[in-house]
């Protein structure tokens, strides 16, 4: 019996390391069909579904073939990684949030802004690009002329009225030197008062290029003669000053921040952060579904402003809305755009491993360059 125990024993202990042989087998063959042979692209022969929507400057259509920003980012990195693409493109942002939440595509790249509420429904790969929202409203003042507003805030601007403050101090000091030397030659510029004035108003025409009466010492006819050399430049200048002040009073908006915002018929893109931003303070915009309708909005003056991302409105002032539109005040509420993957996707890792490479090797940089015109900053 002892030996018939010990016999099943040892069967049982055979058994269970045979067992626990065949299962670390098994284990090693499926790490092994997982993991990637050496030197072979981690994504190899994968082609993966990329949600993406227009939006200048970051995703183009001509003539029926997507590029921008994104699209020639992601093409990057897909040939890092080895894998092909099939893009989907759709209308609206919800729509693009709605197709990797119900997997229908594997990720999504456009101008997707990084936020803690879509972390707790997404994963995100790195920033790809540093962004921030701003306004942008119409030019004010009438156009191709000069309204009496615009002359009155032109001539109330500080330009102006630095150059007048020290006209009004070469006036005075002119006035007192003619009245100082002339007061000696004729009797009634003697006294100060009202010799000044007489002064004055001498001094006043001289700097206009006129000169209503003649002084009678030399100093004071010397300085006559040279102000009317000078006062052309004067003239000149003063004209200059205002003309620059009126024109920018034309292109300048009384809309600079978020704080002129309230009161206002502001715009945004339903979904957006920029929908977001504006709720939090309490403002009442209206949301479109695309920024093209937005923008339209504001042309066709049923709009104040429209806010949203900063690289988005700069490209519509400089392309479609150029003349109709000017970007105003400074980026505010900075934040960062990533691409889209569902929760544990298990493409996110390799692909944010690619865009690591494609900013060590210079090609991030160089598809910055190719659509925004400068380098990159470090913060990106």
């Amino acid at each position: 019996m002892r030996g018939s125990a010990k016999g099943d024993d040892g069967m049982f202990a055979w058994r269970g390391l045979s067992a626990a042989f065949l299962m670390a087998a098994l284990l090693g063959s499926a790490t092994a069909q997982e993991k990637a042979p050496a030197g072979e692209a981690p994504l190899a022969g994968k082609t993966l579904i990329v949600a993406t929507r227009l939006l200048p400057p970051f995703v183009v259509k001509r003539d029926g073939a997507l590029s921008g920003f994104s699209v020639d980012l992601w093409n990057a990195l897909a040939r890092e990684v080895g894998a092909q693409t099939q893009f989907e493109e759709v209308a609206t942002l919800p729509e693009m949030l709605e197709a990797v939440k119900e997997r229908k595509a594997d990720l999504a790249i456009s101008a997707i802004s990084i936020t803690s509420q879509r972390e707790e429904a997404f994963d995100f790969s790195q920033p790809i690009f540093d962004s921030g929202l701003q306004i942008m409203v119409r030019p004010s003042g009438d156009a191709g002329g000069f309204s009496l507003g615009g002359i009155w805030r032109a001539a109330t601007s500080a330009p102006v009225l630095n150059l007048l403050a020290v006209l009004a101090a070469l006036v005075l000091l002119l006035a007192h030197i003619v009245w100082f030397f002339d007061r000696r030659h004729e009797e009634k510029h003697k006294p100060y008062f009202p010799g000044i004035f007489r002064a004055m108003y001498w001094s006043v025409g001289a700097a206009g290029g006129q000169q209503p009466f003649a002084p009678h010492s030399a100093f004071a006819r010397f300085l006559g003669a040279l102000s009317v050399f000078t006062s052309t430049i004067v003239v000149a200048y003063f004209t200059a000053a205002v003309t620059s002040a009126m024109t920018v009073n034309q292109l300048k908006s009384d809309i600079s921040g978020p704080g002129d915002l309230p009161g206002r018929k502001v715009a945004t893109v339903v979904g957006s952060t920029s929908a977001t931003y504006l709720r939090q303070l309490r403002i009442n915009a209206k949301e479109f579904p695309t920024i093209a309708e937005a923008c339209n909005s504001l042309i066709s003056q049923e709009t104040d402003a429209v806010v949203y991302d900063s690289p988005v409105l700069l490209n519509y002032v400089d392309n479609e809305g150029k003349g109709q539109a000017i970007v105003t005040g400074e980026i505010f509420r900075h934040e960062a755009y990533g691409i889209l993957f569902p929760p544990a996707s298990a493409v996110r890792k390799p692909l944010d491993e690619a865009l690591l490479k494609l900013r060590e090797n210079g090609a991030y940089e160089e598809i910055y360059k190719k659509w925004f015109g400068a380098v990159a900053s470090a913060a990106q």
